[in-house]
């Protein structure tokens, strides 16, 4: 027999009556000094707390990264310092245009969210499922989400908007290629890879930085959806993906993704044909092959969605000692919007929260705000410098080597490099003839309704990406070519 355990208040008084409200008689108002009733009530208009604007739709779970090969020579990290060693981590998965309530089958990119929490703090890489971006500059971010989104007035998604922001952004195409190709929609998110797609840094012992590229390839195999299987299980089964990666850790088929880098050297990238930074482009394997690194496992799930999943809060400004950034355009202006949009949505103080915070002492001298849990700092100083020899101090040894920077300070054209085309086209032809009749295919079904000067300047990027290309997608959308 189980023994009674009494259910309290949230400040932990016992609670007599669950059931029935206070009220003035049998038939009576109710009564405003129902603190338990004002209590519960409050607590529920208040429990949704507002839902990320991009990434809103997730999944995650708990697991461990194993270090596999020897990368001191490249940074001097603690958690790549021995073969074998674990760290701790959480990864997030997610849709990015869609709400909270849409379907895990949509056509659009994956995020790919990862915490590590280190000996030293918490490292956040904060990528997806694909290693390009639709956008460089992070000042068009806001514009381009819009398109995602919904329409001001009548609040339904438009081809037209979406289109008509793409074609006067050429740079999207080669992420364009890849979101409509076979690998568009991902069977669940075990079978799908993760890339850091932004250009990152890595500092070694000696101060020497490296910049780096990050990729997760699944051992589950990749896996992927029609899009007449993808449109009937987002009827029959909105939460497929989210539903697969929860049973799969619960019956111990525990999801792993090899995780490898690329490095090119400060040297190598000054002189680089492409601009390194630029998260449009991949770099060439060949040139700068994949270096073996570890293992990301996933072997817990959550123990509640809204705790972990929900308040989990990911931000590339979460960096340790021999790791950094690198002046990716959209990088720099993610470490400041990640960060204060988990300030808005969650709280001043979300990194005190479980889910976020560090398994290691954090030590600082942020003081107040909404909801600060622990002692608040107690009676320690909240400044410094200060005079105490028991408050932490600024530690120089850790600072990371200066980056040599050059050039007129001004609002420089990104499209000046108008190299839009030449990765897009050569993963066109990379394609079999199938894969290739799938993608020109899916893109004039996204196209249609959408007005013929769009239709005409998003072909012309198609065009000179590869001939064959545009001409397939004229074909399906029944243009004749003069």
């Amino acid at each position: 027999m189980s023994k009674n355990i009494t259910l309290t208040t949230a400040s932990g008084a016992p609670v007599a009556d669950n059931q029935n409200s206070r009220s003035a008689g049998a038939r009576g108002p109710l009564l405003l000094d129902d603190f338990h009733l004002i209590e519960k009530l409050a607590h529920f208009n208040r429990e949704n707390i507002p839902e990320r604007r991009v990434h809103a739709k997730g999944s995650a779970a708990h697991g461990l990264f194993i270090v596999s090969n020897d990368i001191t020579c490249y940074t001097s990290a603690k958690l790549f310092e021995s073969i074998g060693k674990m760290t701790p981590i959480f990864l997030r998965f997610s849709t990015v245009g869609g709400e909270r309530g849409s379907a895990d089958t949509e056509r659009d990119p994956r995020g790919f969210a990862l915490k590590f929490y280190t000996e030293e703090g918490n490292w956040d890489i904060v990528g997806n499922n694909t290693p390009v971006f639709f956008i460089r500059d992070p000042l068009k971010f806001p514009d381009f989400i819009h398109t995602q989104k919904r329409l001001p007035q009548s609040n339904l998604k438009s081809a037209q908007m979406m289109w008509d922001f793409w074609s006067h952004s050429p740079e999207s195409l080669h992420q364009i290629t890849i979101l409509f190709s076979d690998r568009g929609i991902p069977d669940g998110y075990r079978h799908m890879h993760g890339f850091g797609s932004h250009t990152y840094s890595l500092i070694n012992a000696s101060g020497v930085r490296y910049w780096v590229k990050w990729h997760y390839k699944t051992k589950q195999g990749i896996k992927t959806l029609l899009p007449a299987e993808a449109a009937r299980l987002a009827g029959v089964d909105p939460d497929y993906a989210q539903r697969d990666l929860f049973d799969a850790i619960e019956r111990g088929d525990f999801p792993k993704w090899d995780v490898f880098i690329q490095v090119m050297t400060e040297e190598q990238a000054s002189s680089h044909h492409e601009n390194p930074f630029d998260v449009t482009k991949t770099w060439s394997q060949k040139a700068y092959p994949l270096i073996k690194v570890g293992e990301c496992a996933l072997n817990r799930n959550p123990d509640n969605y809204f705790a972990e999943v929900e308040q989990v809060a990911f931000a590339p400004s979460n960096m340790v000692p021999g790791v950094g950034l690198s002046p990716d355009r959209m990088l720099q202006g993610r470490v400041f919007a990640y960060a204060d949009a988990q300030r808005y949505r969650v709280g001043t103080n979300y990194q005190q929260l479980p889910v976020n915070a560090p398994i290691n002492p954090v030590l600082t001298y942020q003081r107040d705000g909404a909801m600060a849990s622990g002692t608040n700092g107690g009676a320690t100083p909240h400044y410094e410098p200060n005079s105490f020899s028991d408050a932490p101090k600024q530690a120089p040894g850790y600072a990371e080597p200066g980056l040599t920077l050059q050039g007129v300070a001004d609002r420089h054209d990104h499209r000046l490099d108008d190299d839009y085309y030449s990765q897009a086209g050569t993963l066109f032809r990379l394609m079999s003839p199938a894969q290739q009749a799938l993608l020109t295919g899916n893109i004039a079904n996204a196209m249609r309704g959408v007005s013929s000067d769009i239709v005409e300047r998003q072909l012309q990027h198609f065009f000179k990406a590869d001939l064959a290309y545009g001409e397939g997608i004229a074909s399906a959308l029944g243009i004749q070519l003069q």
